[in-house]
């Protein structure tokens, strides 16, 4: 793993400058075109997202600065791009629309103050290191989050490529809008979209080391100039306004931190959820790494400096992210050239992009949707294990049907039922000796040939013991017990899958041993870890088991064995003997 990647013990790390300073000439190409396909698209995007909002439409493009520049720099993803994203947008203007009259200076405050808040609470998840959190996003969670959210993305630009006016925010709710409504559709915007389309699907795959998406933006522009495509009601970008945020500490009152709190929580738990699921599903399409850990301080970062120029709260942006990911970005260099084309737009090149059709932008953002969604992983999935293809399946319609925060804590709640699932009813393996083979961890189910000592029974439950198991192991393990043809007189249970144990398993434990010294079998252990046997200590379990029959290895619990038949055979010997000196010394006496 590169080590700017890794987590470390420093309060404040910069992966992403470490990754600058290792910087390959030859990624130069890729990231600058992605940076210039990046800012055409964003430009159009930050716009609706500050009017969304409930800002200044130029709001969107302040908030895009300083996110661009911080993530560039502590964010441990060299293709996530951070900004203004439709969530959280919508988050903000739903939370602060009951406070202040939008558009007010007193809206822009709270929208500000509001991205300070997150970007404390992130801080604070950082230095808490709650990171870890993120370990809870499986690949299947992954894999079905994807896909929900390119079919979202997808379903965002309908009413882009048709200039149908649709009012949904959900995906369904925008198809069936759009389906409807198709008598509506702006013809030439709907031609311009699928020729777009058209030449991405027939010229990207062919030409890998040409930027297809950019020349189809640049051959969309020019259409709009030859044929004044404009004039005949084709949406295009318009004129930029110009204007650069500035520092500005937000006010801050009692009451009103007290109100924007509890809501800043929430919107950093979409947000944060938002940006590692992003972040980790590119890098495995890339192999590479993330640390979930250190998404945290760069989206706390970001959405502090987002407050303190003006902006509000932001997360990552799946469409963006596509798009540099289509033109090959492999740094956040793309991310600070789109940043500074942003700002030469706001103060030099407002035309420029002008005559970029709406329509062409939207289409892009479908075509890269499009590769979001993998088919070949579903299949995947459904070929390795069929619950997983179903959590996939699931965690896809849970993100269409409710919004990103509750599809992901419906994949997660999913996730860890599978996962008790497995916990709970886990395999169980009798083990014996296997001819010609060393060890005595042979499972008689896979060894041809394996057998068990006779009298001796080593059972292995391949699950750690828990509460959530410990009835089924018991019940199984008497199960294999009562299973035998020939009298146990020793269970030997292999607990090298237990690092530790809880009260529930112990008493379980105490209550099996009970049980089986009551049918004159020994309870024995083999392979128990010092931290174990202290937590069996403090439980007192080692009051109900003789410490003799606590054994390092599985080969020391069977000469064990076979020592105790020695020894009880001896005994049995020296018992019979004597029994008979006795009976022939009374013999002799009667006589």
């Amino acid at each position: 793993m590169n080590r700017a990647l890794t987590p470390n013990s420093s309060l404040i790390s910069l992966p992403g400058w470490k990754r600058l300073l290792l910087y390959r000439r030859e990624w130069l190409g890729a990231d600058v075109l992605a940076g210039l396909t990046v800012a055409a698209y964003l430009i159009p995007q930050c716009l609706a997202y500050g009017e969304l909002a409930g800002v200044e439409p130029v709001g969107g493009l302040w908030a895009i600065l300083p996110a661009m520049l911080i993530y560039a720099l502590f964010g441990s993803s060299p293709q996530l791009s951070l900004g203004p994203e439709s969530s959280t947008a919508g988050m903000v203007a739903t939370i602060l629309a009951p406070l202040a009259a939008t558009r007010s200076e007193s809206y822009i405050n709270l929208a500000a103050l509001l991205a300070m808040i997150m970007g404390v609470v992130c801080l604070m998840g950082y230095v808490a290191r709650l990171g870890f959190l993120a370990n809870l996003l499986s690949k299947p969670l992954l894999i079905g989050y994807m896909a929900g959210i390119a079919l979202m993305m997808i379903g965002g630009q309908l009413g882009q490529i048709s200039k149908i006016e649709i009012e949904a925010h959900a995906f369904w709710g925008q198809l069936r809008e759009f389906i409807t409504h198709l008598e509506l559709a702006h013809l030439p915007s709907v031609i311009l979209a699928i020729l777009v389309l058209v030449f991405l699907f027939a010229f990207e795959g062919r030409f890998p080391n040409l930027p297809i998406p950019l020349i189809a933006i640049l051959l969309s522009a020019l259409a709009v100039g030859l044929f004044n495509l404009d004039a005949r009601d084709l949406a295009v970008v318009g004129e930029i306004p110009a204007s650069l945020p500035h520092f500005l500490i937000p006010q801050v009152s009692l009451p009103d931190l007290m109100t924007l709190s509890g809501s800043a929580v929430g919107i950093s738990l979409v947000a944060y959820s938002d940006n590692v699921l992003t972040a980790r599903a590119f890098a495995h399409r890339h192999n590479y790494k993330i640390d979930a850990h250190q998404e945290l301080l760069a989206l706390g970062l970001a959405n502090l400096g987002n407050g303190l120029m003006q902006g509000f709260p932001i997360s990552s942006s799946g469409s963006r992210t596509v798009i540099g990911d289509s033109l090959g970005s492999k740094t956040q260099l793309f991310s600070l050239v789109a940043m500074a084309t942003v700002i030469l737009v706001l103060l030099f090149w407002r035309p420029v992009l002008a005559l970029f059709p709406k329509a062409a932008l939207g289409a892009l953002v479908i075509y890269g949707a499009s590769k979001l969604i993998e088919v070949s992983q579903f299949i995947r999935l459904y070929r390795f294990r069929r619950r997983e293809f179903i959590l996939a399946v699931f965690t896809t319609i849970a993100v269409l049907m409710t919004d990103i925060l509750v599809g992901v804590a419906i994949g997660i709640g999913l996730s860890v039922i599978e996962l008790f699932l497995r916990v709970a009813r886990p395999q169980d393996a009798l083990l014996g000796k296997v001819p010609d083979l060393a060890g005595f961890l042979h499972p008689l189910d896979d060894c041809s040939g394996a057998a068990t000592i006779s009298g001796l029974l080593i059972y292995h439950y391949k699950a750690p013991l828990c509460f959530a198991n410990a009835s089924n192991f018991k019940r199984r393990a008497l199960e294999s017990i009562e299973s035998q043809l020939h009298r146990v007189e020793w269970f030997v249970l292999n607990m090298e899958a237990n690092v530790e144990i809880d009260i529930t398993t112990s008493d379980m434990l105490c209550e099996l041993t009970q049980e089986l010294a009551a049918k004159n079998i020994i309870f024995a252990m083999a392979r128990v870890k010092q931290d174990l046997y202290l937590q069996l200590e403090r439980a007192e379990f080692w009051q109900n088991l003789s410490l003799k029959h606590i054994y390092p290895t599985l080969e020391r619990a069977r000469a064990a064995f076979e020592q105790h038949k020695l020894d009880s055979q001896l005994k049995l010997t020296i018992s019979r003997a004597s029994s008979e000196k006795e009976s022939s010394i009374t013999s002799e006496h009667s006589s």
